[in-house]
């Protein structure tokens, strides 16, 4: 089920069975000469679609911008600060709290976004704490590629030039699902380089086509399909888990 694609009666049905929602969650930054730019967040908006068909759950709108600061000199990329990324998460927690979701699933695609969504998590639970309020709703952090079986299938699929950044793990999963936009390179070297992350002039620099230690060459739409079935299958286990959790009355 999708929220946006529902009405108020309906998520007013949906949370009479289920208290849990997932959010898909990533950023709109440069992948490469032939990754596209939406690929931090269709990553794991793509899987939540394809677990909604099978599984009952649902799934909110996806948050499609966080932190990609490093990335801004590449153009296309949108990227949002720290304290607004951590707002704005917030925000969105409060309103589905607000309508009784008290366990928020948050399914990521990008690695940069981790820290500061934990941030976010803490500042939720510590406005709960002060204010002594009941205890109140959950929130998970999950990233697509941590979900049980995906990256053991990613190593047996791309055993060399899988990398850290514009991986083709990550382009297959978007070259699976949209096969008009899939775009050809020579890249060079064939296998990018790998380092630090700092700002976006030094990121440029280290890494001029935007690449990190992957060859997006070996993505195809097969591969793809097999890692979006491997997570879809998980990520209904998962989410089942997390909504299995039972919360401890207070003392």
């Amino acid at each position: 089920m999708l929220l946006h694609m529902s009405t108020w009666a309906e998520i007013e049905g949906f949370l009479a069975r289920s208290k849990t929602v997932v959010i898909p969650i990533g950023s709109n930054e440069q992948h490469g000469p032939t990754g596209l730019l939406g690929t931090d967040w269709l990553c794991p908006e793509i899987i939540a679609h394809e677990a909604q068909k099978t599984g009952d759950i649902i799934v909110a709108p996806t948050f499609n911008v966080g932190m990609a600061q490093h990335h801004l000199d590449f153009p296309g990329t949108i990227a949002l600060r720290p304290s607004t990324f951590m707002a704005a998460i917030g925000d969105w927690a409060r309103s589905l709290a607000h309508h009784g979701f008290d366990k928020l699933y948050f399914l990521n695609g990008h690695g940069g976004n981790v820290a500061t969504i934990e941030a976010a998590f803490s500042e939720l639970y510590a406005e709960a704490s002060y204010a002594g309020r009941p205890r109140g709703f959950a929130c998970k952090l999950k990233n697509w590629w941590d979900l049980k079986g995906v990256m053991s299938l990613a190593n047996r699929q791309f055993p060399a030039g899988h990398g850290s950044h514009a991986t083709p793990s990550e382009i297959a999963i978007t070259q699976w699902a949209y096969p008009d936009a899939i775009k050809a390179a020579n890249y060079a070297p064939q296998i990018a380089p790998t380092g630090p992350i700092r700002e976006a002039k030094d990121f440029r620099a280290r890494y001029a086509d935007g690449r990190m230690g992957s060859d997006p060459g070996l993505a195809t739409p097969e591969k793809g399909g097999e890692l979006v079935a491997a997570a879809v299958t998980a990520l209904i286990e998962d989410v089942a888990a997390f909504s299995a959790e039972e919360t401890p009355n207070a003392a």
